[in-house]
């Protein structure tokens, strides 16, 4: 017996041989195999759920982080309770904010002349005028919001231009700050408003034009930028009481899918609460810091566009907004969505973008110019996409592996410029972002994308994905990807849902509805400062969007 088993273990070398390559592939395998950036048990419950529901609705979500029980974080900082304390007194380092380069001390110096010239100079009054600010996104934009916030006056901003008739009509501003470029427009308005008669103050950023000048009637007046901060730094600086938290500080008029006009009231608090909200996006290993530089496509207009903005200021990162946000222009000229005009700096000195704030459509005409320009190395383009794509299914993304050396670092570099490797996070918003558009923009770009819901009258996310969540939920046909649970300081729940469905296990399906520190009040068309009841009791704010919760707590929007 032991002759015959003798005869099958007899080995020569070349099994000895296979068999330590078996072994070593075997090990490698599972030695080096791509492990997740987070643990799957945190993607499986995002959102902790109360346990109770009302007849009709959903049950409260809250981010996962905050618990239940949990306080909403309100502010960045301790020590940030308005406007003008997200410049940090005793950061000192230079940035550059679209093309200027300067420090804190500096931007605060510009602030307090620009306030003080504008008192002066333009006659208002603290704590009762108001400003109409049409401006695009500029350095000057910040001056003049934090200028007129430390003296208690609101401004008035709008989501799309197409708003500004029907807002001058509606709300005569005490003085208006606009670009150069505009005079013309901004004093036909006023004339065929039949309101040349009366006392206008227009504050011009640039030099207007001799023929606009030309056409200034006797009761306008017009005031050039420069003068107005050169009068605040020739005399004495005015000094007017400190805001509280709850004051407003800006009316952001917005157009609802109705096509309605409304006006979002925030306050300083709803700012420093989506402040920290936005600063919450990014993961502990990932956070905010002094070298980065963040690209937004969100006007300021916006109350998302202004927190993203004042985002940048609490980190003192260098800051910049896309040419496609520019909201006023001279002539019927619209910027496209396009590749030239996401992740590109060109148009400013700033440092190469680390953080961009874009939307769906700068993502998918991204992804596309980067995969068709990756696809050009027709041999080593299917291995480099099949291994990516392994990692990703195995909740692992990085930019330094051999595929991105050899393939997809140079299709970036073709299509974004030399900065390309800089970038180290993506957040889109308000969407609709395809689900089928995540996985190949995470092989593209090789960096976490997050997934947002805005909303016109909330100063922060609404709903944000988890930066490290790489699941492929799409269905094979061009459904909506997960919106992730709700912001860290934010309520959520759905209203007109079926109970039977949802009772015998169901996911959820309603309206979304809101609440939570960040959210401004609605105001009304006919008076700038009173509230429109929503209808619904304990502060909750209908979104006036579908959307369903899934399982693990996260929001997918339906439309």
């Amino acid at each position: 017996m032991s002759a015959f088993l003798s005869e099958f273990l007899v080995t020569d070398d070349t099994t000895i041989l296979l068999g330590l390559i078996a072994a070593t592939v075997f090990l490698l395998n599972n030695l080096y195999k791509a492990q997740p950036l987070v643990h799957p048990i945190l993607l499986g419950r995002q959102s902790d759920v109360a346990r109770v529901r009302n007849p009709g609705e959903s049950a409260v979500y809250r981010n996962y982080s905050t618990g239940l029980m949990g306080r909403f974080p309100l502010r960045p900082a301790k020590d940030v309770h308005i406007l003008a304390d997200v410049l940090k007194p005793d950061s000192d380092a230079p940035r550059t904010l679209w093309s200027t380069k300067i420090t804190n001390p500096q931007l605060q110096d510009r602030v307090a002349a620009f306030g003080t010239g504008l008192l002066r100079l333009a006659g208002l009054e603290v704590g009762e005028s108001n400003v109409l600010l049409l401006l695009n996104d500029s350095i000057e934009f910040i001056i003049a919001d934090l200028a007129l916030a430390s003296h208690s006056i609101p401004s008035f901003t709008l989501t799309a231009s197409n708003l500004l008739s029907p807002v001058l009509e509606s709300h005569p501003p005490s003085a208006i700050i606009i670009h150069a470029s505009m005079l013309t427009q901004i004093l036909e308005l006023i004339y065929d408003a039949g309101e040349a008669n009366r006392n206008h103050t227009i504050v011009v950023v640039g030099e207007p034009s001799t023929h606009a000048m030309a056409s200034v009637a006797s009761k306008v007046k017009v005031l050039k930028w420069a003068d107005v901060e050169r009068e605040g730094i020739r005399v004495e600086k005015i000094m007017s009481p400190v805001p509280k938290p709850g004051d407003v500080f800006t009316v952001s008029f917005f157009a609802s899918e109705s096509g309605h006009i409304q006006g979002a009231q925030l306050t300083h608090a709803n700012l420093t609460a989506g402040v920290a909200a936005v600063r919450a996006l990014l993961p502990l290993s990932h956070v905010f810091s002094q070298v980065d530089t963040i690209v937004s496509a969100h006007p300021m207009g916006t109350a998302f566009g202004r927190v993203i903005a004042y985002t940048a200021l609490f980190e003192g990162t260098s800051f910049a907004t896309l040419e496609s946000s520019k909201l006023f222009h001279a002539d019927d000229y619209t910027p496209q969505i396009n590749v030239a005009d996401a992740l590109s700096s060109a148009a400013y000195p700033i440092p190469s973008p680390t953080i961009a704030f874009v939307k769906s459509g700068h993502l998918e005409t991204l992804v596309d110019a980067i995969l068709k320009e990756a696809r050009k190395s027709f041999l080593l383009f299917p291995f480099a996409w099949r291994h990516k794509i392994a990692g990703i299914s195995e909740g692992f993304i990085t930019k330094e592996s051999l595929w991105d050396r050899l393939v997809f670092d140079a299709a970036r570099a073709r299509v974004v410029g030399d900065g390309s490797a800089a970038l180290r996070a993506v957040i889109v918003s308000p969407g609709p972002l395809s689900a089928d558009t995540l996985t190949p923009a995470r092989v593209a770009l090789s960096v976490p994308i997050i997934n947002c819901y805005s909303h016109p009258l909330v100063a922060g996310p609404v709903l944000a994905s988890h930066a490290l969540d790489l699941q492929d939920l799409s269905t094979g046909v061009s459904t909506p990807a997960h919106s992730g649970p709700p912001s860290i300081n934010m309520e959520a729940k759905l209203v007109g849902v079926d109970d039977e469905p949802v009772e015998n296990g169901a996911d959820p399906v309603g309206i979304l509805m809101v609440r939570g520190p960040s959210v401004g009040k609605l105001t009304s068309m006919e008076t700038s400062y009173v509230s429109i009841p929503s209808g619904e009791d304990e502060g909750w704010m209908g979104t006036g969007v579908r959307a369903m919760v899934q399982t693990n707590g996260a929001f997918q929007l339906l439309g």
